[in-house]
């Protein structure tokens, strides 16, 4: 690959797009293009101004909201099971959960992306017709393959769970079918309203009231002795109440755009999304191989180990999926338009607010794993080592920031796929290699280092396709701040024993040391941007003002 950066990477940009049948620019529709829009086209690429930033720190700041509240929601859930059930039940669980996510991308083909990148770049041109094509195309293949693939699963249970030699997964396995369509139509239609750069029906139905309607309905069938089979039917009953929401969401948004006929730019699309899916496919690979082989090579209880100790280090990494979801579309813009300077900017702001919110949590990751695996009971104990070896993986993943999503909002899906492919080969062959030996251990060790490598050869790309890497000045403010923070905490670690009191005390300490480093050494310009727009947030919600957020989307 051809490094490019700078002045000479939005020329090419743009002909790559046109390449993929992008409309040139249109009269745009009733909806006024956004401010920093005009001053990006205004600035010739020159990265003057902060609004880039600023549209940003909006999504993300209320997107990160919802994700603490869907991770805590989950991790909640975990504990339910493994405090009124078993460890093997934490298992079952857990088998059903990745074969439900890995099946819902399947049924997605690729429009996850396609949608959010392809709305996003025809409401920039102001074309109603293309924005009504690409929803309706991507709903409806979304809606028929997540059917066809649900069935199959209820159908064929009994047979899935006898892969993995465990007969009590067949009630889990079909009643995860029975979600399947419903969860692949909230996915598919939330990432459609992401392409109007808004996070609001994203957040609030897919983030906050799914997890945590499903988390009271967990909660509900465990007190009233529903077990494991009541968990399911939790999942069944929020997975269909957020489709109803997802849809009349988008509809809301459809509806302003005009009544004009709906036009099909099937060929782009279905070459962009193809390649998306397999990258997709090949990332929900990496994510979930681990768990499926140790159900296939292991028994549930090891299952259930690892998925405890998974979620815990999925805990500390919550911020990289809003900001990643607020940075979609505004790099799909921003590329689209040819301001390179503006994209490089945006790139090192999500990396630097990825590190400083998740930082404090791989400290206390790193130095209290066995107090924290006490929270789901005394036999989670054997999962410390997998802990700190998943939390070293994931630091690398938030490390190296949102490189897969440029790669993918500029239009290197290809390479994306490629990368995903091989080092999801490489992850399944670790794996088949280091779990016979070492256990979940082995699991851990090759999920980890797959990661990292993904990742190291993403920052190598992103670099040379755009000139731009995910570090800057605040890389080093990071890290004094997380050194001191990491010293803190090994003295809470010394003078406190294990149990959730020192969890409790360890994390405060590492976490006000942070801060107060972090404050010490001074904030940049993005941070400044952030903290602005949370404040401003916060102002409106109380004085009852619209935000410019709640000015562009519909409210819910």
């Amino acid at each position: 690959m051809t490094g490019s950066g700078g002045r000479h990477a939005a020329p090419a940009s743009r002909r790559g797009l046109r390449r993929l049948g992008s409309p040139p620019s249109r009269k745009p529709l009733d909806h006024p293009a956004p401010e920093g829009s005009r001053r990006a086209r205004r600035a010739g690429g020159r990265g003057e101004g902060t609004d880039h930033l600023t549209g940003l720190a909006r999504g993300g700041a209320l997107n990160l909201v919802g994700a603490l509240c869907s991770q805590a929601a989950l991790l909640l859930i975990t504990v339910l099971i493994a405090r009124f059930l078993s460890q093997q039940d934490v298992g079952r669980y857990a088998l059903c959960f990745a074969m439900l996510t890995l099946l819902g991308l399947l049924s997605l083909a690729g429009f996850r992306a396609a949608l959010t990148r392809f709305v996003a770049m025809y409401v920039a041109d102001g074309d109603a017709g293309r924005i009504r094509g690409t929803v309706r195309l991507g709903m409806w293949i979304s809606v028929v393959s997540s059917t066809i693939l649900g069935l199959g699963m209820m159908v064929f249970s009994h047979q899935i769970a006898e892969v993995f030699h465990d007969p009590g997964l067949t009630t889990g396995v079909a009643l995860s079918g029975l979600s399947l369509p419903a969860s692949t139509i909230s996915d598919a239609a939330l990432s459609a309203t992401q392409g109007w750069r808004t996070m609001r029906p994203f957040t609030l139905i897919g983030r906050i009231y799914e997890p945590v309607l499903r988390l009271a309905l967990t909660l509900g069938a465990l007190v009233a002795g529903f077990g494991l089979t009541g968990a399911f039917w939790a999942l069944v009953i929020g997975a269909w109440s957020a489709a109803a929401l997802a849809l009349l969401a988008l509809l809301k948004y459809v509806r302003r755009t005009g009544k004009q006929r709906p036009v099909y730019e099937v060929r782009p699309i279905f070459s962009f999304s193809m390649v998306s899916w397999g990258s997709s496919l090949a990332t929900a690979g990496l994510l979930w191989a681990d768990t499926l082989i140790l159900g296939r090579l292991t028994t549930t209880e090891e299952v259930g180990v690892y998925t405890v100790a998974t979620r815990l280090v999925t805990l500390a990494v919550f911020v990289m999926a809003p900001i990643n979801a607020a940075f979609a579309p505004q790099i799909a813009r921003l590329h689209h338009v040819g301001d390179n300077v503006r994209l490089g900017e945006t790139y090192a702001a999500a990396t630097a607010w990825i590190m400083r919110l998740s930082l404090p949590a791989f400290i206390v990751l790193i130095v209290f794993p066995t107090s924290l695996l006490g929270i789901f009971g005394s036999t989670y104990a054997a999962g410390a080592a997998v802990t700190v070896t998943l939390a070293l993986g994931q630091l690398v993943n938030a490390g190296t920031g949102p490189c897969a999503t440029v790669l993918n909002m500029s239009g290197k899906v290809a390479l994306n796929m490629a990368n995903n492919i091989v080092v999801l080969a490489l992850n399944i062959g670790l794996n088949f290699i280091l779990i016979p030996r070492m256990g979940i251990l082995g699991a851990a060790i090759a999920w980890s280092g797959s990661l990292a490598l993904v990742n190291v050869a993403r920052v190598v790309q992103v670099q040379r396709l755009t000139g731009h890497t995910p570090f800057g000045r605040a890389t080093m403010k990071e890290a004094l701040a997380a050194a001191a923070a990491g010293a803190g905490a090994l003295v809470v670690r010394l003078l406190i024993p294990d149990g959730l009191v020192q969890v409790v005390i360890g994390s405060l300490v590492a976490g006000g040391v942070f801060l107060a480093v972090t404050w010490a050494l001074g904030l940049d310009e993005a941070d400044r941007v952030m903290v602005q727009s949370l404040l401003r947030r916060r102002r409106g919600t109380r004085s009852g003002a619209p935000t410019r957020e709640s000015s562009v989307g519909p409210a819910l």
